[in-house]
């Protein structure tokens, strides 16, 4: 990678409460443009106050569909993070990385489950 991009959280969603899917989406089409570019990201949650897992899976999450897991390790990084968050951003990466090995049998599961 060249060059990083530092993308601010706070400014891409207009505020510090990240909590709906749809800032998530802002967030990760930054995040998908820059590494398409082949540009490191410097994700910073600098002054953002609240974040749920609808936030993350939206901005983060889905990056595991679209980019190999070596390639986002090697190319985003996080800055300014609550702990708590951290922990948050851990189990919604793990997720992300079992959905996206084989979404099908996921969904699968899902469907017989609500069919009980």
């Amino acid at each position: 990678m060249n060059d990083t991009v530092t993308i601010k959280v706070f400014e891409v969603v207009g505020g510090g409460v990240c909590v709906a899917s749809s800032d998530g989406q802002k967030v990760h089409d930054q995040i998908a443009a820059a590494l398409k570019a082949s540009r490191a990201v410097d994700l910073s949650f600098a002054n953002v106050k609240s974040l749920t897992s609808a936030f993350l899976n939206a901005a983060i999450g889905q990056l595991y569909g679209d980019f190999s897991e070596q390639k986002i390790r090697a190319n985003l990084s996080v800055s300014a993070m609550a702990p708590e968050d951290i922990a948050l951003l851990k189990r919604v990466v793990e997720t992300a990385k079992q959905y996206f090995k084989d979404p099908n049998r996921v969904n699968r599961i899902v469907g017989e489950t609500l069919h009980e």
